[in-house]
């Protein structure tokens, strides 16, 4: 089966290097206006086009990872070269329905959401994925594709606005509480480099704690919080600064925002 990227852009490069890394035997074709760069790159049975037309001849499966605004232009130039018989789409757009992607090439086709996040470069993406249709038996095949890049769920299209905030947004809202972290290690006394490693290792750890060991974030906070002890201080101190209320308040706006799209 050979996958198609349509838009080899920063998102769309990163789902590419993510599954290449997983697996270098699948077929993949990737197009951008100037692939030039692309090409020296020389990745084993990758192929770089700038022709969409000639991607969707060669695609089994069409992961679409343009920008919103231009999802729907694409798929109305494009309609006459898709066959509901050999392709199933994907789209990694923000805010473009299903419904609105099936009124333009039509009813009979498969179509897919997925959100996956950047962090797909290092096979870490958490992708969400919704479908109404899968006449072609392939939904297994694409929840595997994007395991390939990290961890995929499938989800009712009704929350996909909020997976979008939570998982691809929330790369974002780390980073900058990781920045926060690095931030206050330089001031008491590490240089940027080592403060940068002890916690990025740490924000790593306590990701793992969860996933492993399948505890609430309150109970591993109750085993390094003793009483009248440092930890417990400065955790106080963070939220009478609003450090939750913050964070939560940044993740409603930003999920109102994508709303009023």
């Amino acid at each position: 089966m050979t996958i198609g990227i349509v838009g080899c852009g920063n998102l769309g490069f990163s789902l590419l290097n993510g599954i290449r890394k997983k697996d270098e035997n699948v077929r993949i074709i990737g197009s951008k206006r100037t692939v030039t760069d692309l090409q020296a790159l020389n990745l084993p049975n990758t192929q770089f086009t700038p022709s969409n037309k000639e991607l969707i001849e060669q695609a089994d499966i069409v992961i679409i990872a343009l920008k919103p605004y231009n999802v729907l232009s694409f798929l109305e130039e494009f309609k006459s070269d898709f066959n509901a018989s050999k392709h199933t789409i994907v789209s990694v757009a923000a805010g473009i329905t299903i419904s609105e992607m099936a009124s333009v090439l039509g009813e009979n086709f498969d179509i897919y959401r997925a959100m996956p996040n950047t962090a797909a470069a290092v096979s870490e993406s958490m992708t969400a994925i919704s479908v109404k249709s899968d006449q072609l038996n392939r939904k297994a095949e694409v929840v595997r594709l994007f395991e390939s890049l990290g961890e995929a769920i499938i989800i009712d299209e009704a929350l996909m606005e909020s997976a979008t905030i939570l998982g691809a947004c929330g790369i974002a809202y780390v980073l900058r509480f990781i920045r926060a972290m690095i931030q206050g290690g330089i001031e008491v006394g590490f240089d940027a480099k080592t403060a940068t490693k002890i916690v990025s290792q740490t924000v790593k750890g306590a990701a793992e704690l969860l996933i492993q060991n399948g505890t609430h974030p309150e109970e591993e906070i109750d085993k390094v919080t003793t009483p009248k002890g440092c930890t417990i201080v400065g955790l106080n101190e963070m939220e009478h600064s609003g450090f939750s209320s913050a964070l939560i308040k940044g993740i409603v706006t930003s999920y109102e925002k994508i709303e009023k799209k």
